[in-house]
């Protein structure tokens, strides 16, 4: 009786046997659960973006000099170019400086050569975080801006909580690009024109914060007497609704904000399709920033990465809100989603008492070995068209891919120590290779129509680059099956023969290591085969015969 097993099982012991080796890279790849794409992934303490496959090897890079570094994010446009924030390296002079802080936003098209570039960095301003590429090609852009201790007095701040002499707030600005350097500012909020403060009667924004959930406290998260107080960290942009949402991790909160207002109404409480101004439409994750509730109603502990879902009606998730919740537990991180509930008639977010709805998260994930994923800052999450979530625990530099049903299908460590390449099998600890973002885009994203995607080696030094040769490809093994492949390498015609046993080649397909399948002939009914690789891509491909009962490792090298 001819004994036969799933390739799938065979491979679990194979390639929980190599992981165990594994400290940085590629950690863990199920091809037939996870999504198929490519990775964008800007690692802290260097200046290089990376694109890496599935197998986490880089398929296309975008230099940059070593005197610079990230400002946290980088976004890939469909027509191949990418935005992306950075900061020089020497920070000395600087006036407004701390961690997060970014200065310049480059546009870049595929080949590297510089399309735009702005600077804000000065006495009074400073780019930090984040930003966001609108489809009419203006930017949104974080921006703190200074506000001296005699400013904040005389707007109500308790003095005794400004130690060092100034504050820096939040504004965002939509930038609208014009040639090389050039630009015009075509909309803007600022956070510091929606303070309340009960502390100074005298002043005209004197009032219970309670009363006036669309406006900030003032004297809320003091910071330790640090600088920058609401630290926005970053914000997602709802075309449909024409609303910002952006996270304050030192209020534990999300917010939302009008972006149908004009300038002039940015700066009051009235205007835009909310008629609230630049005043908050929603906000949620902590009553006590607004004394509508207590310590035990908080649900939010300093969030990242907050990212609508859905942005198309009809979507299951329009609506939904996504964010990394860093501080959760004292070891560990979670991510949630929230849905609102916004009511289109009348256009304002539903409330339950004096807070927003809704009660609770609709859905949260903490990982199984939680400590794994524990990063109290920075981070990122993304939800795939697929159903798995896309996660980046920013202070580890893990990023791992779930399914629906929570199963890691995908991990990848960064091989960077403080910017520098390690070996497979080297250590690497908490805090030594950051990486702030990561985002999957599918193989049919626009960008890479017509571009060289083809393995470029490794980020990191001794690579295993077999790892990933088998991973996830559900087929069957005949264990009595011999079929012989030759030439192997190939780099013409190969012959495919089945030199023992009764049976024919009935059926033959041709699958890349990701899983996906490339050719497939049927009703052959032949002992011999010639398959044509001189189109194909160097590297390593899996030849099924006879609807998965025989399968052979293949490599194409011209």
């Amino acid at each position: 009786m001819k004994r036969k097993f799933t390739l799938i099982y065979f491979l679990g012991i194979f390639l929980g046997l190599s992981a165990q080796n594994h400290t940085v890279g590629l950690i863990k790849a199920d091809n037939s659960k996870t999504y198929k794409g490519y990775t964008l992934i800007y690692p802290d303490n260097q200046s290089n973006v990376y694109l890496i496959d599935n197998c986490g090897r880089v398929v296309h890079t975008w230099l940059d000099n070593d005197s610079f570094r990230p400002g946290n994010t980088v976004h890939l446009l469909e027509d191949g170019s990418i935005i992306k924030t950075k900061r020089n390296v020497n920070i000395g002079g600087d006036h407004i400086w701390a961690d997060g802080g970014g200065g310049i936003v480059e546009k870049r098209d595929w080949n590297n050569d510089l399309i735009w570039i702005f600077n804000l960095n000065d006495s009074v301003n400073r780019l930090h975080h984040d930003i966001e590429p609108l489809i009419n090609g203006n930017i949104l852009m974080l921006c703190w801006e200074k506000i001296t201790r005699d400013q904040a007095i005389a707007k109500g701040r308790d003095p005794n909580s400004i130690t060092n002499g100034e504050l820096w707030t939040d504004k965002i600005i939509e930038v609208k690009p014009i040639g090389k350097d050039g630009f015009t500012i075509v909309w803007e909020w600022h956070l510091w024109d929606h303070v309340i403060q009960d502390f100074d009667s005298t002043k005209s924004n004197f009032g219970k914060p309670a009363n006036n959930i669309g406006k900030i406290n003032l004297n809320y998260a003091t910071s330790d007497g640090t600088q920058p107080w609401a630290c926005i960290n970053s914000m997602s942009y709802n075309k449909v609704f024409d609303q910002i949402v952006v996270s304050s991790p030192t209020f534990n909160e999300i917010w939302i904000i009008d972006h149908s207002t004009s300038i002039a109404e940015s700066t009051k409480s009235k205007g835009g399709f909310g008629q609230k101004g630049g005043d908050l439409l929603y906000r949620w994750g902590n009553p006590t920033a607004s004394n509508t509730g207590g310590i035990s109603d908080q649900k939010l502990f300093y969030p990242n990465d907050i990212q609508w879902m859905g942005l198309k009606l009809g979507d299951d998730n329009f609506g939904k809100l996504m964010v990394f919740n860093s501080r959760f537990g004292s070891d560990h991180s979670t991510v949630s989603i929230i849905q609102p509930v916004f009511d289109t008639y009348f256009w304002e977010y539903i409330k339950s008492g004096n807070g927003y709805m809704p009660k609770s998260v609709s859905w949260t994930y903490k990982r199984e070995d939680s400590t794994a994923m524990y990063s109290p800052d920075n981070s990122s999450v993304q939800r795939l068209s697929n159903g798995n979530t896309f996660i980046c625990s920013a202070r580890q530099g893990r990023v791992i891919e779930i399914n629906l049903q929570k199963e890691i299908v995908w991990e990848y460590i960064m091989p960077l120590k403080n910017g520098r390449p390690v070996s497979q099998g080297d250590n690497i600890l908490t805090g030594e290779n950051i990486v702030c973002n990561a985002k999957r885009f599918p193989t049919d994203f626009p960008a890479f129509a017509g571009r060289d995607l083809s393995p470029k080696g490794f980020i990191e030094l001794k690579p295993d680059s077999t790892f990933c040769e088998l991973a996830g490809i559900n087929i069957i093994v005949e264990a009595t099956g011999s079929v012989k492949v030759f030439p192997n390498p190939a780099n013409d015609n190969v012959l495919v023969e089945l030199y023992s046993g009764t049976h024919k080649i009935n059926s033959l397909e041709l699958y890349s290591v990701l899983g996906e399948m490339i050719y497939q002939k049927n009703n052959l009914d032949l002992t011999r085969f010639t398959l044509d690789t001189r189109d194909l891509p160097d590297g390593l491909y899996f030849l099924t015969i006879n609807r998965n009962q025989v399968v052979r490792k293949l490599e194409v090298r011209h």
